[in-house]
């Protein structure tokens, strides 16, 4: 199943994507739902659209946070032994379609494809074989990040904390097993040229050993999105540029990138 979140006629929703690649004869279409899936039960409406005639927005906006993992390829030199965490506001999220925004005192801003993790429940220090019992699901990221501005403070904040810098989208997978996340391969486009490519088997830390460390350093929440790593590298990006993101057996997130003015 894909959850998505839309506009239509100025009104937010969640709803469920049915797609023609998937064989069933129909046009693409969102399925409005009831409820906020992240809040209780939800049920669906009855009400449904073509996707084309909805705005997606960021499949999730995070109540509380974005944590991001660092150097987490099994090819970086300067890994560590845990995890190295840092964290994003909720307030740089944007969704598909919405303009990545460049500060001026950065002169080296790249995008990171990465796959991302959303959070089902309230964990706290979970196991490793329970895992899958608090992921709702996977979208795709681009972990915008101000290279040259990473060394300015502690852990990253001036780097990677921007308005706009988490484009998250086009929808959540919520049918996908950790297994089959953990070989998906993930490449991104400048103005639809090939810029970086990798895969998440390359992935120092996977994705159950990510969502147990996390929560143990830290209480999740619903909502909730883990970062998991860029294992193709970063790629240097500028104002009126057009850059995504696509993962296999997920989806393909695109955003314009404009200077801040």
């Amino acid at each position: 199943m894909r959850i998505a979140r839309y506009s239509f006629e100025d009104a937010i929703h969640y709803g469920v994507v049915d797609l023609e690649e998937d064989g069933t004869g129909n046009p693409d279409t969102i399925s409005q739902l009831q409820g906020d899936p992240f809040a209780g039960s939800v049920s669906l409406s009855g009400v449904r659209h073509l996707l084309e005639e909805v705005r997606l927005l960021a499949p999730v906006l995070p109540r509380s946070k974005v944590v991001g993992i660092a150097k987490n390829s099994a090819a970086s030199s300067s890994a560590g032994a845990l995890p190295m965490v840092f964290l994003k506001p909720n307030t740089s999220v944007i969704g598909p379609g919405e303009s990545i925004v460049l500060p001026q005192l950065s002169k080296n801003p790249v995008l990171e494809g990465e796959l991302a993790i959303v959070i089902s429940r309230i964990c706290r220090s979970v196991p490793v074989e329970r895992v899958p019992e608090v992921i709702f699901g996977y979208t795709v990221a681009n972990d915008v990040t101000a290279l040259d501005l990473l060394g300015e403070s502690i852990p990253w904040g001036v780097g990677k904390c921007w308005d706009t810098f988490t484009p998250l989208g086009p929808w959540i997978a919520t049918h996908l097993s950790i297994e089959e996340v953990s070989s998906l391969k993930i490449e991104t486009e400048i103005n639809e040229e090939p810029a970086t490519q990798g895969t998440t088997k390359d992935l120092l830390h996977g994705i159950s050993e990510l969502v147990s460390f996390v929560s143990t350093v830290m209480t999740l929440l619903p909502g909730d999105v883990i970062l998991t790593g860029a294992p193709g590298g970063n790629a240097s990006i500028k104002s009126g540029q057009m850059v995504s993101v696509a993962i296999e057996q997920i989806g393909s997130l695109t955003n314009p990138v404009l200077a801040e003015e």
